[in-house]
């Protein structure tokens, strides 16, 4: 559908008329000159007024376009459903040295599997808002908040095991969580929860802020905790326990009930897979939809339009300097 985004430039149009009818006639100064070959000089004139009526209608024309030009003709595309921003979800992954640990199915390494099955979690947020925190030993903010989902992905994947540190401070990296939303705009229309979902291997052996104090102050800003803990399960052989014996499950259960969140068990790829669709569930994708309809910007046709008529107007009035 064709479409004037600035309609009332139209408005414009009529300035050069206006511009001619109240300009002041120039007034004769001196004596008059009588020319005997006046009878010559009519015919030049007559010449004269019908090229100078032609570099009239080019200049109109010009004008014309121009005020068309700004307008701002465009053509408005088939209506397109665009989601609207919708959960905020911060993914606290433990990058501590036992995520190394080679223990889940497939023969890969506790990450690795996290960063395969969080990243197919991630692209599926369409309309949400997620960042991602990287914590071992300390906490880093490694993508904000932000509706790029390819860059939250792409960051998640060049996580490596021990960049932050070969300890595990997860009261800290809920702190870090906590400051990120209150740096955030808080939006008086949405009633929509913070969500974090914390995923570690082992107990908080680093950092400043105990966990359970963190989890408090979670609760008091708003923010629920899914809480995972990932590694194979411990079991009793000849040689002793077998298994992620590190795990401190007790902690992360108090966690995510103080908070309002819950915690799940990923013994293997399966499980963990399991687990992100149960929080799909519990935190569904936003399903609130506006409609855009793309538009083409044809502002540049009549633009070029009036920049051809102009030139021949600028030669003939260069011809009679």
């Amino acid at each position: 559908m064709f479409h004037f985004a600035w309609p009332w430039m139209a408005l414009l149009a009529p300035l050069p008329w206006l511009s001619y009818r109240l300009r002041r006639a120039a007034e004769p100064r001196g004596s008059a000159l009588f020319l005997p070959f006046a009878a010559e000089l009519a015919g030049l004139g007559s010449a004269a007024a019908m090229a100078s009526r032609t570099t009239a209608v080019l200049l109109g024309l010009a004008w014309a376009s121009l005020v068309v030009a700004a307008m701002r003709p465009q053509w408005l595309g088939a209506p397109l459903p665009v989601s609207t921003s919708g959960r905020q979800i911060i993914l606290a992954i433990d990058c501590s040295g036992s995520m190394a640990t080679q223990d889940m199915a497939g023969g890969e390494s506790r990450l690795q599997v996290v960063q395969s099955v969080a990243g197919r979690f991630v692209d599926g947020r369409k309309g949400d808002q997620v960042g991602l925190i990287l914590f071992g030993t300390r906490p880093y903010l490694q993508a904000p908040l932000t509706t790029d989902l390819p860059t939250v992905h792409r960051f998640l994947d060049e996580a490596v095991v021990g960049v932050a540190g070969p300890q595990t401070a997860i009261g800290d990296a809920i702190g870090l969580a906590i400051k990120t939303l209150r740096s955030q705009p808080r939006d008086a229309t949405s009633r929509r929860q913070p969500v974090m979902i914390l995923l570690t291997d082992g107990g908080n052996d680093a950092g400043v802020m105990p966990p359970l104090e963190a989890a408090r102050l979670a609760a008091q800003t708003g923010l629920r905790i899914f809480t995972i803990g990932v590694g194979a399960s411990v079991q009793q052989t000849l040689f002793g326990l077998s298994g992620n014996t590190d795990l401190d499950v007790g902690l992360l259960k108090r966690i995510a009930k103080i908070t309002g969140g819950e915690y799940f068990r990923a013994t293997d790829p399966g499980a963990l897979s399991a687990v992100y669709r149960r929080i799909n569930r519990l935190e569904p994708v936003a399903g609130d939809k506006q409609w855009l309809r793309p538009a083409t910007e044809w502002f540049a046709w009549p633009l070029a339009l009036a920049l051809l008529l102009s030139l021949p107007a600028a030669w003939r009035m260069a011809g009679r300097i």
